[in-house]
């Protein structure tokens, strides 16, 4: 797909940066120009490492490259490591709405994760607006769910089946969204990928003053059951990671312990 990027040759300068950063070797020098061959899965290095901006993928947002200056990573090494030991896992929320475009820059961190040969083929599921139907649904289904789970995992029907009688005893007393405002998921066909894009949207939420709250829970139960799946929309690329988010309830002041680190240095 070498027509995939464009080489505006009064730019281009000549001086083979994006020839040696090419993974794929898609591109050469010709006539002291950078010219494309014939490989190319649209990583965009050639387009971020271009120091005269002669570079372009037509089929993908250029409208939203950014220039930027300096070296490497924006944010300070201890910044970023104090962000990562005081988040916490959010299990009550305060009920204040979240703003829509906090939400759309949180999926922008999602969009922009890196992803197997940069397939970018992660797909998000937002729930906010219709939230109530959603979780009467997932109620509703829950009883199946526990049946279906009983004969594959006992442990975890049982888990459930607790959980719905609590929320039978007590509505308020949700043990699966905790009053978050939002339900996020996203699916793709690499976990990995899922994984990662989770993460960062994670860390963009926390910077916009927002409580996250990965749900293993939801993820197995909408795993099971088809009624949930399609009111969703999942078809094609399979759920991997549920995230629930809203404003924290909760002040957490101090960072928690954890164990010693395990690593092995070779």
């Amino acid at each position: 797909m070498g027509e995939m990027i464009v080489i505006d040759r009064e730019s281009c300068v000549g001086c083979g940066a994006c020839v040696s950063d090419c993974l794929l070797g898609n591109l050469r020098l010709e006539e002291g120009k950078a010219v494309p061959a014939k490989r190319c899965f649209g990583c965009g290095h050639c387009v971020a490492v271009c120091p005269k901006g002669a570079v372009s993928l037509p089929a993908w947002d250029m409208a939203d490259v950014e220039e930027y200056e300096g070296e490497g990573f924006a944010i300070k090494p201890e910044n970023y490591l104090h962000a990562v030991k005081f988040r916490r896992s959010i299990r009550s929320y305060g009920g204040r709405p979240v703003e829509r475009e906090k939400l759309e820059r949180i999926l922008q961190a999602g969009r922009y994760t890196p992803t197997a040969a940069n397939r970018q083929a992660c797909r998000f599921y937002v729930v906010q607006r219709e939230l109530s139907r959603w979780k009467e649904l997932v109620w509703q289904e829950l009883p199946g769910v526990i049946e279906v789970l009983r004969e594959t995992a006992p442990d975890m029907a049982a888990r459930f089946a607790e959980f719905a009688g609590w929320h039978q005893a007590d509505p308020g007393r949700d043990f699966l969204f905790f009053g978050a405002d939002v339900f996020l998921a996203v699916a793709a066909g690499e976990t990995f990928d899922a994984g990662l894009a989770a993460c960062n949207m994670e860390n963009m939420a926390v910077s916009e003053g927002l409580g996250v709250l990965y749900s293993g829970y939801l993820t197995k139960i909408i795993g099971r059951s088809p009624a949930l799946k399609e009111w969703l929309g999942v078809s094609d690329k399979p759920l991997a990671c549920c995230m629930l988010l809203g404003y924290p309830a909760v002040r957490y002041r101090r960072t928690a312990p954890r164990k010693p680190v395990d690593i092995i240095w070779r």
